[in-house]
């Protein structure tokens, strides 16, 4: 059925603009017919977090900005799927176009701002279906003309405690203004406590909610050496690497649409947040698991993703050019690789390249 349905919408999402095509796909999943779930090879179960992923591939933040369909996709095969971000107020963020394909590099543009239903929309639809079981979580963010946005991060923290299965602190979005401010070691801290404070005040209530710091690919090596320090003196439960970049590769084709204002994501992305992925998992020491984010569009690119360090992975870009059977490709391809390699489980090769990764050159 799912390569039934890309065969099908695939080329036609393509001739529509991006971002109709976006709320296409979303009307698509919730009329998709009941699926019987395939159960995961035990071999692909992870535990991070503190809790147990049937396979390690997510669905990232910003496809399901506001809570639309998370059930439809972890029918799909997705281990988990993060919604969001979402912002205490609804907004509806920047002026469109905001969403650009780059066809010949396989990349996206966009420039969103957080747009979504608000936090007391989403939370309805999270309330509705709190006993349909799977990992869903929650990526929050401040609203752009928030007069004090750590007060933002604190009230979802509250509000979602019930119904998130883990939280991810979104500061590392390019498309509000100065929220990347926020990755900055003193911003950063305050933040990071005032979070982890409001995640203790609510465990009595909601029980205990993993919280996960999301961070830019474009950190230097020095932020990123504060960031990680100020994660693991707060006690964070984990991070995602990364969102999207700034930069723009030189081999980039498709040179017009590169001029476009927003975060680059998908096979440009690849190099830059995989290396991202081997500094920060160097530097965690262990302290907690990693999320790698960013140009996963096959079961190769999520191997290399693994051994740069990341215990479990997320796609959302190369959706737009593989469609929703690259979800079975993945687990077909890291299966393979178990059996082949005589490993038990991915955990035991979570990490095995990075000490060699960041001894290469960087990214281009």
């Amino acid at each position: 059925m799912i390569r039934a349905f890309d065969n099908f919408s695939l080329p036609l999402l393509r001739w529509l603009d991006p971002e109709d095509a976006h709320r296409m796909a979303l009307q698509g999943l919730r009329l998709l017919p009941p699926i019987r779930q395939r159960a995961d090879d035990p071999k692909l179960a992870v535990r991070a977090f503190g809790l147990n992923f049937p396979n390690p591939i997510g669905m990232a933040a910003g496809f399901d900005k506001s809570a639309e369909v998370p059930d439809a996709l972890l029918k799909l095969g997705f281990g988990f799927v993060e919604i969001g971000s979402v912002t205490p107020r609804p907004q509806p963020g920047n002026p469109r176009p905001r969403v650009f394909r780059l066809e010949r590099d396989e990349g996206v543009i966009n420039r969103m701002g957080f747009n979504n239903d608000g936090a007391h929309v989403v939370l309805r639809r999270l309330a509705a279906r709190a006993h349909s079981g799977g990992i869903v979580g929650v990526n929050v963010g401040a609203n752009k003309d928030s007069g004090n946005r750590v007060a933002d991060y604190v009230r979802l923290i509250e509000i979602f405690a019930p119904v998130a299965s883990y939280f991810t602190v979104n500061v590392s979005s390019p498309n509000t203004p100065a929220l990347r401010n926020l990755q900055q070691a003193d911003a950063l801290n305050e933040l990071l406590a005032r979070v982890i404070d409001a995640r203790e005040r609510v465990r009595q209530n909601a029980g205990d909610t993993p919280v996960l710091l999301k961070i830019a690919p474009d950190l230097t090596l020095a932020e990123l050496d504060d960031v990680v320090h100020i994660a693991r003196s707060r006690r964070i439960d984990g991070m995602i690497v990364g969102n999207t970049t700034l930069a723009r590769p030189s081999s980039l084709r498709d040179q017009s649409r590169a001029k476009e204002q927003g975060g680059l994501s998908g096979r440009p992305l690849f190099r830059l947040s995989t290396r991202m992925v081997a500094e920060t998992y160097v530097r965690t020491e262990g302290a907690f698991p990693l999320v790698g984010a960013g140009g996963i569009d096959s079961g190769g690119a999520a191997l290399t993703k693994i051994r740069a360090g990341a215990t479990l992975i997320q796609l959302y870009s190369s959706l737009v050019y593989k469609g929703l059977g690259l979800v079975d490709d993945i687990k077909r391809d890291l299966m393979s690789t178990l059996l082949r390699t005589g490993h038990d489980s991915l955990s035991d090769i979570v990490g095995a390249d990075a000490a060699t990764m960041t001894a290469e050159d960087w990214p281009a």
